[in-house]
């Protein structure tokens, strides 16, 4: 017997089609064997339109759970998907099992790729809703004899609810008390004890229901998969002959040479070739003001060309653009539920079973208390019945969650995930690295001076040799100043994290590097004490525990900084900086800037350990760029990347990231996060709110079978809504 993994996962983003309160409808589904982290597992995709709710989840796992070869199972119940990951498994027998259980699945590429769903039978549903509401009618006059009634009701429910019927069955006898197992049980009793005229109008009211919800909750679909249509499908690449011609996107390989006319949204990601044009960049990076780009310059795919023609060479297939792997990564963040939504769950699971005994309770127990006739009774427990269904309060918070992560994608924010979504309305303290944080991140080389008996010559020479071999911002500055080549005698060159660069060069040591490595060299830099200014910092040469030149590096604060600073402290948090550089450098940009605390001259090991400390009794981030602050990031209650548009390694590997280097999205994501979880709690209060209202309403004898349709179908729409409005921060 195979070991499964539980992971249910958030509802991602997909309408429910026809799946009233918590399920129904049809299916669609994705099968498609790929290999994931191992090479030998593969993944099954499904799309089923009746997954909506953890009880159609239940429902799954005991038909698929004894199937050899499954290692895990994820839910995503708002696209209906189902994604299976096995070592080789019988799909035949997957979909038989699936069928079985009352639900139709499809391969997800077969759903792409089908017609589109015949329209909603409204001319059926209004026919039905007349034949009830006319039993109804009638039945208040009295005129109508009782299989007159029975009749009406009767072709109604014949009409619209047999499906139901059918799927409600197919759930009881598996045990499972989801949405049509609920319907399906009032609407057989309310048949039975003679209410005909109500028992018709809840089987219409319910499939009204499922079609509007669906329609509500595909806005929340679309507010992903609309950043889909963002790329055009088509580019115009030129052909081996010269001629230019439009080809699928999916088509242009890496290193084709494609043309974009003012107005036209460009395909992939590339490098300008020809052109000065200007673009809206809003589609990755959140920001609506233009950019002007050059030759050499790198362009996304999804962004608008607004003037001019341009040419460009590609460096990723269609599949692999920024934008993709954005929307791929916004995709992913909704199988990370958040806390609230594993809460939810918990509670639904036993808040049906919890009213369906009261139910039970009340049919048998009225008439024993003495306090009213059975049918009476009876009447009250169906109307218990149909309040049962959790639907609204389950729907509330992925809805929620899902409309969030959109709107920070719109705005150039990537979240990964609806934890991280929460976590941020938590934060208290923020961390800010310096460089290429509050600074531009291209530090230049000011000016420079010898401070031995070494010539100008040799200790550029020596200099470079060493700047050449570190990515690091201020060595790279210092390597693009100096002119001439690196000396090839340089050997056992190492990079010593937060320091500098050291070699061996005629069996001397040689050091490029901060004050801190200075220091460990036996410098005493006080002795030879170099002016620096609010805008300066130094990096030393020297040999052994001589010194031999000093170079000022320059960094200009970003112009955003100072706004995205004040902003934060508006929000009430509190502001620190750990950084590398010199202390007077780092306390003077503090200073300038306003922020609480300033920590200098720190070590990577450094910045964890001060991480460690603060994440005891404050809920932190940590905000860097993504990659020479990966540890940091990964320590912080929150890692937060910034201007990582096109880099992998941050988009694959932090909490969030700010697509552009605006530090003011901060703000935005603070401002965002909290307004989510405003609407969080506003949601569960009305979900739960009703329902309370209408449990009393139905145990005091206030409360009909159709109003309790009217609720659920109130609530979840109320819900659903109230968790869109989320979508407007991203306008």
């Amino acid at each position: 017997m195979p070991s499964h993994t539980s992971s249910s996962e958030e509802l991602t983003n997909t309408a429910r089609n026809s799946c009233g309160s918590c399920c129904a409808s049809q299916s669609s589904s994705s099968a498609e064997n790929t290999s994931t982290g191992e090479s030998n597992v593969q993944r099954l995709a499904l799309i089923i339109d009746e997954l909506c709710c953890p009880s159609e989840e239940r429902q799954l796992r005991k038909a698929l759970d004894d199937l050899p070869g499954i290692v895990e199972m994820h839910f995503q119940f708002i696209d209906r998907r189902l994604e299976i990951l096995h070592n080789g498994i019988d799909t035949t027998a997957v979909f038989t099992r699936i069928r079985q259980a009352g639900m139709s699945p499809r391969a997800e590429r077969d759903v792409k790729e089908a017609p589109e769903q015949p329209a909603f039978p409204w001319l059926k549903l209004i026919i039905a809703g007349g034949m009830a509401l006319a039993a109804e009618l009638l039945g208040w006059t009295g005129q109508v004899p009782e299989w007159g009634l029975a009749i009406l009701a009767l072709a109604a429910i014949a009409l619209v609810g047999l499906d139901t019927w059918r799927k409600g069955f197919i759930a009881i006898r598996q045990g499972n008390l989801n949405i049509n197992a609920l319907m399906s049980v009032a609407v057989t009793g309310a048949l039975l004890i003679g209410h005909w005229a109500e028992a018709a109008m809840v089987l219409v009211l319910f499939t009204v229901s499922e079609h509007i919800e669906a329609r509500s909750l595909s806005r929340a679909r679309q507010a992903i998969r609309g950043l889909l249509d963002l790329a055009p499908p088509r580019a115009r690449v030129q052909q081996p002959d010269g001629e230019w011609r439009e080809i699928d996107a999916e088509l242009v390989q890496p290193g084709d040479l494609l043309r974009t006319r003012a107005g036209e949204r460009l395909a992939l990601d590339g490098e300008i070739t020809r052109g000065y044009p200007s673009l809206d960049e809003s589609a990755i990076t959140g920001e609506s003001l233009p950019r002007d780009k050059q030759p050499g310059d790198q362009v996304h795919a999804g962004s608008i060309n607004l003037t001019g023609e341009l040419e460009y060479r590609t460096t990723r297939i269609a599949s692999d653009t920024t934008l993709a792997r954005i929307i791929h990564a916004v995709e992913q963040a909704q199988a990370r539920r958040a806390p609230t939504q594993q809460l939810i769950d918990r509670f639904a699971a036993i808040y049906t079973p919890a009213v369906f005994v009261l139910a039970l309770l009340t049919a048998v127990g009225w008439p024993l208390l003495g306090l009213g006739p059975w049918l009476d009774g009876v009447y009250r427990a169906l109307v218990l019945l149909v309040i049962a269904c959790p639907c609204a309060l389950v729907i509330s918070t992925p809805v929620t969650i899902v409309s969030g992560l959109a709107a920070a994608a719109r705005q150039g924010i990537l979240i990964k995930g609806g934890a991280f979504l929460e976590q941020a309305q938590r934060l208290t303290h923020v961390v800010l690295d310096k460089t290429g944080t509050l600074t531009a991140g291209r530090p230049e080389v000011g000016d420079w001076q010898t401070l031995g008996n070494v010539s100008r010559e040799q200790c550029a020479s020596l200099a470079l040799s060493l700047a050449s071999s570190s990515n690091h911002p201020m060595s790279m500055a210092v390597a693009a100043h100096l002119e001439g080549s690196p000396l090839s005698e340089l050997e056992q060159v190492e990079e010593r994290s937060g320091r500098g660069m050291v070699g061996l060069y005629q069996q001397q040591t040689l050091w490029l590097g901060n004050a801190r490595l200075a220091r460990e060299h036996g410098i005493a830099l006080e002795k030879a004490a170099l002016d620096s200014s609010e805008n300066q910092s130094n990096l030393w040469l020297g040999r052994g525990d001589e010194l031999l030149a000093a170079f000022r590096i320059t960094d200009a604060l970003r112009a955003t900084s100072q706004q995205a600073i004040d902003r934060l402290h508006a929000l009430g948090l509190k502001i620190s900086i750990l950084s590398g550089d010199t202390a007077p450098r780092v306390e003077a940009i503090a200073a300038e800037l306003g922020i609480d605390e300033a920590r200098a001259e720190l070590l990577p090991e450094d910045k964890l350990d001060y991480l460690d400390r603060q994440s005891r009794h404050m809920t932190t981030a940590m905000v860097g760029d993504g990659i020479n602050d990966a540890p940091a990031l990964a320590r912080a209650d929150l890692g937060i990347a910034m201007g990582v548009a096109g880099s992998d390694v941050a988009i694959e590997t932090a909490d969030i990231a700010l697509m552009d280097d605006d530090l003011g999205k901060l703000a935005q994501l603070v401002e965002l996060s909290r307004a989510t979880r405003r609407l969080l709690l506003q949601n569960i209060g009305l979900a739960i709110g009703i329902k309370v209202v209408f449990l009393a309403l139905a145990l005091t004898g206030h409360a009909t079978l159709w109003m309790a349709v009217f609720a659920d179908m109130g609530a979840s729409l109320l819900v659903v809504g109230n968790g869109l409005r989320i979508l407007r921060h991203a306008r």
